[in-house]
């Protein structure tokens, strides 16, 4: 991730109106927030700071519009706002898939499982491979939110198995099963999810707009 950002700073110092360098430059700042990073503080601030100059120069681009937005979100901005302009990306191509896919995560994290659902579903029949596992683990999470535990716990196997290095969905998977009363399988994740973090628990906030999510 530092070294797409590296090239992607390089990107910018040529050009400091491309857009898309601007938006991407801002999502590896939001992967290096939610990793273990030891200066998340200064890759926030970064960030932020990147994805307002993409929405600057973004005019009616869909994609730099929805990366800016997905990261401004992830990093703390007012989730209504970020939503909006994700809106007006899909406004203005209602094909594209990521754009629903940062619509579907937008909707996760302001509560609303449901829209994050139907919007995931919406991934999967514009694009049925490309964000496979990212749409598993959205609908696994907005179904786990929703208590809908049994339905959540295929949908997290499927994101394990098809990107094991995410934490995420190890922790939702043990957390399903311990609702089940599968404790067993529970213990069992948790030692799958040690062999790739000793976080557990992280020590990051994602910007879950009910408390009982975070």
């Amino acid at each position: 991730m530092r070294k797409a950002l590296e090239l992607l700073e390089e990107a910018i110092a040529r050009d400091p109106q491309f857009g898309p360098a601007l938006a991407f430059a801002a999502c590896c700042c939001m992967h290096l927030v939610s990793g273990d990073a030891p200066d998340r503080e200064v890759s926030r601030r970064k960030g932020i700071e990147v994805a307002h100059r993409a929405l600057e120069v973004a005019s009616n681009d869909p994609g730099v519009l929805a990366d800016a937005a997905y990261a401004l979100a992830c990093l703390g901005e007012d989730i209504d706002t970020m939503t909006m302009l994700v809106d007006r990306a899909l406004a203005f191509n209602p094909s594209y898939a990521r754009g629903w896919h940062i619509s579907g995560f937008l909707r996760l994290w302001a509560g609303q499982t449901d829209l994050a659902i139907e919007h995931a579903g919406r991934v999967l029949r514009l694009s049925p491979r490309a964000q496979a596992e990212w749409t598993s683990f959205l609908i696994g999470a907005a179904l786990f939110f929703s208590r809908s535990f049994e339905e959540a716990v295929p949908r997290l196997r499927v994101a394990i198995e098809a990107s094991p290095v995410f934490p995420t969905s190890y922790r939702l998977l043990a957390a399903c099963y311990a609702h089940m009363g599968l404790l067993d399988e529970a213990r069992a994740t948790i030692a799958r999810l040690r062999a790739i973090t000793p976080e557990v628990i992280p020590n990051y906030a994602l910007p879950f707009r009910d408390p009982r999510h975070s």
